[in-house]
């Protein structure tokens, strides 16, 4: 059962490190000692939008993050297909069932090799219910090594609901926690003269407001934009907002 002791140390948490440092301890004490979260904003019918975008938490070791999300092999990866057409948690026994039947595809079948190569055989995927039809995310949970998917299975049958639980919570808590994604962050000024924006103030009101110039306050604007990378300031107040950015408590 979970204990409302850990349910209030994951609320609690300032930082999205905080929160991924408690939730990769307790997920260890099921067997599972590799996890990937990732979610989107800027799903479309084609796209799960720039992968400099996504918000990317994982345990693995770099040469896995790096072949799987560096090199987009996710994007053939059937369990990150199944998570985008489906909510709830899955068993990775549905893989070979999958093979047997001949219903992957030599891309599809190159990713399991290369699962296999870093251990990344057994585990359990929980796609989380989307509130937007932009909106995705999902987390992969990895059996230890020497773990196999019907041991894995049978632990789910007795932990699964805490499990699922367990990750639920700490896919809202994300949602709510300030998060800088890779070439995305602001400097606390580009943060204030978004903040500034989001209130409808002029760029000669914010020059005011902060004691800088119009010319000082449009360089931090342009920055801003630069970093989000969007055309507009109004993207990059949406961008900034949707990941917490402005009008941030620092911890």
């Amino acid at each position: 059962m979970i204990d409302s002791a850990r349910i209030n140390t994951l609320v609690s948490v300032t930082t999205v490190e905080e929160l991924w440092d408690h939730h990769t301890r307790r997920m260890a004490e099921f067997g599972f000692d590799r996890i990937m979260y990732g979610f989107t904003r800027y799903r479309t019918e084609t796209s799960l939008g720039d992968p400099e975008d996504f918000v990317i938490l994982s345990n693995h070791d770099p040469e896995y993050i790096e072949g799987f999300i560096d090199q987009q092999l996710y994007f053939h990866a059937p369990m990150v297909r199944w998570a985008l057409e489906n909510d709830g948690a899955c068993s990775w026994s549905v893989l070979r069932a999958q093979q047997e039947n001949g219903g992957l595809c030599e891309r599809a079948c190159a990713v399991l090799d290369f699962n296999r190569r870093h251990g990344v055989t057994a585990g359990y995927s929980i796609s989380f219910k989307s509130v937007t039809p932009r909106c995705k995310g999902a987390i992969a949970l990895t059996a230890r090594r020497g773990m196999d998917q019907g041991h894995v299975d049978r632990v789910w049958a007795r932990h699964g609901d805490d499990i699922l639980a367990l990750n639920n919570i700490v896919h809202l808590c994300i949602q709510a926690l300030p998060v800088t994604l890779h070439r995305r962050a602001l400097t606390p000024r580009q943060r204030e003269v978004l903040g500034w924006v989001a209130d409808g103030k002029t760029t000669q009101d914010i020059a005011l407001l902060m004691g800088l110039t119009a010319t000082t306050v449009e360089k931090h604007l342009r920055l801003a934009r630069q970093a989000l990378n969007v055309e507009t300031t109004a993207q990059a107040v949406l961008k900034a907002a949707l990941h917490n950015q402005m009008f941030r408590l620092e911890p």
